[in-house]
């Protein structure tokens, strides 16, 4: 699958249609982007069954100041609308391959229990 490119306008229906989302967060001037570029696109041929996404910082500032994007290339990975990872830099191959590994055998359930729990627990610190 080819990446697709998102933007505010599509940005929140692509991710609650696709229960696994690999976001590129990247620029034209940059060079890291370019040479992580291909890789992620080698990515997207050999796993067709998640979504490959890319956003273009420049043209998405608003985009990438709600996910707080400070450096460039930086990749996030979605799942069930929950961002499960996010990392800037650029990924060789082996790299990202671990990582989608890694993304694809989170149990989302206890991935949203961890959630549920440090939110309660933070509003228990804030009250006291």
């Amino acid at each position: 699958m080819a990446t697709m490119e998102l933007t505010k306008e599509n940005f929140d229906e692509t991710v609650s249609e696709n229960n696994f989302l690999l976001i590129d967060f990247w620029a034209s001037w940059c060079g890291p982007c370019r040479q992580f570029a291909p890789v992620y696109e080698k990515a997207s041929e050999r796993h067709e069954d998640l979504v490959f996404a890319k956003v273009d910082t420049e043209a998405q500032q608003e985009l990438a100041a709600a996910f707080d994007i400070s450096s460039i290339p930086t990749l996030m990975i979605v799942r069930d609308n929950v961002a499960v990872f996010a990392q800037p830099g650029a990924l060789p191959e082996a790299a990202l391959e671990d990582v989608i590994g890694q993304a694809r055998a989170l149990d989302m359930d206890e991935v949203r229990k961890s959630i549920a729990e440090a939110e309660a627990k933070e509003k228990t610190e804030t009250a006291e």
